[in-house]
């Protein structure tokens, strides 16, 4: 498999997913790893911390930089549902945190985790999702947003 590819089994058949087909982000800025699983209301991504990242202190994260990988899923979600090639395209959205509740102080590095996005509901271009992230099966945080789209963006 190539690097930013993932292979999805839906039903009986696998499904190539290009994550950087999905969402804008390059280089620093992207970070997610993995698509787990995605379907019409939910996506499920996982993300190895790393030294790379924004917020990086050292031997860990600040975990302000959850509410980026809520983010970046949600975008995932979005894109997938629209079959919207956003990849490189220098789109950006207006994302706004409409509530993000953190029970972590620091994220180590190398940790793994998993991120579950919700889109709660939609209308037109505007979207509003309920995110958490996890490690080890550990409740890192819950972040709800909403998120503003171009108007000719269902055109590209």
């Amino acid at each position: 498999m190539r690097a930013g590819k993932d292979y999805l089994r839906t039903s009986s058949k696998i499904i190539c997913m290009d994550i950087e087909a999905l969402i804008p982000h390059r280089d620093r800025m992207k970070l997610l790893d993995e698509v787990v699983s995605v379907n019409e209301n939910i996506a499920v991504t996982s993300a190895r911390v790393s030294d790379r990242w924004p917020l990086c202190q050292g031997n860990y994260v600040d975990p302000v930089v959850l509410i980026e990988i809520v983010a970046q899923t949600a975008a995932l979600l979005i894109s997938w549902k629209k079959g919207i090639n956003t990849g490189g395209s220098g789109r950006g959205w207006i994302v706004g945190i409409k509530k993000a509740d953190f029970f972590v102080d620091r994220i180590p590095l190398d940790a793994v985790l998993i991120t579950t996005v919700k889109e709660l509901y939609h209308i037109d271009r505007y979207n509003v999702l309920d995110g958490e992230v996890t490690a080890e099966a550990k409740l890192l945080c819950r972040v709800q947003i909403q998120v503003f789209r171009e108007i000719d963006e269902d055109k590209v």
